[in-house]
């Protein structure tokens, strides 16, 4: 790292109890650079008076060498990007209470996550090249356990410099792709509902679970149970995390949730007292032509969980739900409605009897995850196009995956019973607003993008809500998180007798059977019509990785 990167100032006041920025706080109290006597190379006012307007979230940057000052540098210089550099760190000590510009270095590595609790940070920016695999789980795993999300150098540096960076999320300017600027959703208290707790995920070797399982493991659980039906993503997931993949311990658990005894078993053995169920398939085109499936993996699978985690007495369930659960017109949406229902309807006894609490979460658009949008898009662009696109005027929630985590584990710790939580995701974005935009941030000139426009499909919305119709949206503690609570009085014996004949249904893969048996059991579904042709069926039960 460069000796000459940084000049000596003195330490930065702490931050106000209004959670502005150290260097806005220096600024108003007369900090150094506040006044017509700095010190010579001290912040200009002018400079200062620039820092006194956050632009994003608060963002500590790991690295005060070339890299970490030209990171901070081009932050500044792009508010755009929605981070805020509040202070740095730097593995030599000598460093501590020197400044880069109008930004403070805070401390060394080995401060990383009390300074973040300190100075209630959002985001750390890891901006050291060249560091070794195991420091950087070391660092990321230190950031998540004050609450804060990760970015990386050297793909998001070029991301500022608007150099070619295609598919790496973390890359690019995401603020421009959901039309707002990225919420920092969860907080450093989510560690009281998972230190020293047993955490089942399920659905963990796909994008959402595998990044819940990186969360969680950094909040320090006394076992982290990670479910799925794929070895070979529960191999790649541990060896992300551990940095080794023995395949010899009791964290890795190949199961199917559509296995009833064995998830009974797995329950039994395990003893999970905070479940994460985000195993699912959320293709809406496949499972609108298997219907069937998709009963048997989100409402079947959601039941026997849910089941299970009564009967064993878990303290937090959280089931992972889709925008597509309000006011459903597909059969995924209708799907996983009908599990946010066995969730809500068997939170209520939960609740009276003071044996757990259960809630679900509803997700937009996940940008980055796999099977997105945004990797279909991608890849379209770098064959050349065309890049197909349902209708000119389609809109849809997006939110990033660390929002989206965010959601499930802060959620998790509001939870009272019985609510679906959902991310405040500002205004839907235009799908074709979307294209254009990701486009420019690879180079490419708007007439060098062609679209062709498909038509919707069956069980798709032109536009989707968060709420349905009848529901309310109740504030939270969370500024931009809301909930919803069921408006029935019905319990779990009053759902069972129609979900039996819909999983009878299912069972023997009569899919109109199933379509009926859903519009019967949710007034305001409706069955599409024609019902498309019949195609080979899915190989594995959960094709998308979700």
């Amino acid at each position: 790292m460069s000796p000459h990167s940084t000049s000596a100032r003195p330490h930065p006041t702490p931050q106000g109890a209004d959670g502005s920025s150290d260097k806005n706080a220096n600024a108003a109290a007369g900090a150094p650079g506040s006044g017509p006597e700095s010190p010579e190379g001290a912040p200009s006012p002018a400079a200062v008076g620039r820092a006194a307007l956050p632009t994003g979230m608060r963002t500590l940057v790991v690295g005060a060498g070339a890299a970490g000052t030209a990171l901070v540098r081009d932050l500044d210089r792009a508010p755009e990007f929605g981070l805020d550099p509040i202070g740095l760190l730097d593995d030599d000590p000598a460093k501590a209470g020197q400044w880069v510009d109008t930004v403070p270095v805070l401390g060394t590595l080995a401060d990383l996550t009390a300074l973040a609790v300190e100075h209630r940070v959002q985001v750390v920016a890891l901006a050291i090249p060249g560091l070794a695999p195991q420091r950087v789980r070391a660092l990321a795993t230190a950031a998540a356990a004050a609450g804060a999300a990760v970015r990386y150098l050297p793909s998001f540096l070029a991301a500022l410099r608007r150099e070619v960076v295609g598919s790496d999320m973390r890359s690019l300017d995401v603020n421009r792709l959901i039309g707002r600027h990225e919420v920092h959703v969860v907080s450093a208290d989510v560690r009281d509902v998972i230190e020293g707790r047993r955490v089942l995920v399920t659905g963990a070797g796909g994008s959402i679970g595998s990044e819940l399982c990186r969360q969680v493991h950094a909040f320090n659980p006394s076992a982290l149970y990670m479910l799925d039906h794929d070895e070979s993503n529960l191999h790649r997931l541990q060896l992300e995390i551990w940095g080794e993949a023995l395949l010899t311990d009791e964290s890795l658990v190949i199961a199917d949730i559509r296995d009833r005894p064995r998830i009974q078993q797995i329950f039994r053995d395990l003893k999970p007292e905070v479940v994460f169920h985000a195993a699912a398939h959320k293709h809406l085109p496949l499972l609108e032509r298997h219907p069937s499936e998709a009963v048997k993996s989100n409402v079947l699978g959601t039941d026997h969980l849910v089941e299970a985690a009564l009967a064993t007495g878990v303290e937090r369930f959280v089931l992972i739900s889709t925008d597509k659960a309000a006011d459903p017109t597909s059969v995924l949406g209708a799907s996983k409605r009908l599990a946010e229902l066995i969730v809500q309807a068997n939170a209520r006894d939960a609740r009276n009897l003071g044996t757990g609490v259960f809630s679900a979460v509803r997700f937009g658009n996940v940008l980055g995850s796999r099977g997105s949008l945004l990797s279909v898009l991608a890849e379209q662009l770098r064959s050349g196009g065309p890049v197909t696109v349902t209708h000119p005027d389609v809109t849809r929630f997006f939110m990033t995956i660390e929002e989206a985590v965010g959601l499930v584990l802060e959620s998790g710790r509001m939870a009272r019973g019985g609510e679906v939580f959902v991310l405040d995701m500002g205004e839907p974005v235009r799908i074709v607003d979307l294209v254009h935009n990701f486009a420019e941030q690879v180079q490419l000139a708007r007439d060098e993008v062609e679209i062709r426009y498909t038509g919707l499909r069956a069980g798709e919305k032109l536009n989707e809500a968060l709420f349905s119709e009848d529901e309310e949206r109740l504030a939270t503690e969370h500024a931009r998180i809301y909930a919803t609570l069921a408006d029935t009085a019905g319990g779990p014996e009053d759902l069972a007798g129609g979900l039996t004949g819909l999983y009878g249904a299912a069972a023997v893969n009569s899919d109109d059977e199933v379509r009926r048996r859903l519009a019967e059991l949710l007034p305001g579904y409706r069955t599409p019509e024609p019902a498309p042709a019949p195609v080979p069926a899915l190989s594995t039960p959960y094709p998308d990785g979700f």
